[in-house]
């Protein structure tokens, strides 16, 4: 199940009022803060902290069978999305992931395989990531601008299956242009990041 990306922005606080707006609800900040990493979880707002010149390593947003995490940058970078798997998902992907020579890496949380197109893949097996996998509140489709010609290829080799909800559109930088949601009443269209955000009611 597709269910996160990330993203590096200078537009930290802004995205994250984007979220907000939207319904979604913001579960964890960490943050580096007098040279070290510290937690700014709610209840704690932006009003205790703003003026602290923090430098978010990750803030973390949900709702429904969506996770939604950005972290502080210099400029806008789209980093990686992520799917929810079984731990016998995983390890068939895994295989794939050897067998097309790519760069894997493993630890207790969430395994990342590097892609050709500059950003990474996340399989998570946790189901703490989100709220609820049963939400009809998910993402339906992911549209990644390209100029590679054999992106689709690339994911059905690597999962074995056709992948629909990703959808290759041409365009020079590799970043997320559309995120198509199930069931998501939107107030504010398009993130700070360029990222627009489109309602998708299923009948």
């Amino acid at each position: 199940m597709l269910f996160h990306y990330h993203f590096w922005t200078p537009f930290v606080e802004e995205t994250e009022e984007f979220y907000k707006a939207n319904g979604f609800h913001v579960s964890q900040r960490i943050g580096r803060y007098q040279n070290e990493f510290q937690s700014f979880n709610p209840p704690q707002t932006w009003g205790n902290f703003r003026n602290k010149n923090i430098l978010f390593r990750i803030i973390e947003m949900k709702k429904g069978a969506i996770n939604i995490t950005f972290g502080f940058g210099k400029k806008v970078k789209f980093d990686h999305i992520g799917f929810l798997v079984s731990d016998d998902d995983r390890r068939k992907i895994i295989d794939s992931a050897k067998q097309m020579h790519r760069n894997i890496q493993v630890n207790e949380r969430r395994t990342f395989i590097g892609t050709p197109y500059g950003f990474r893949i996340e399989l998570q097996t946790n189901h703490d990531v989100v709220e609820s996998e049963d939400s009809p509140i998910s993402i339906r489709e992911l549209d990644i601008s390209t100029s590679s010609k054999d992106f689709q290829q690339f994911f059905i080799k690597l999962f074995k299956k056709d992948m629909s909800e990703i959808v290759p559109i041409f365009g020079d930088k590799t970043t997320i242009t559309r995120a198509v949601i199930n069931h998501i009443r939107l107030k504010i269209a398009t993130d700070p990041n360029g990222v627009t955000l489109q309602n998708k009611t299923i009948e």
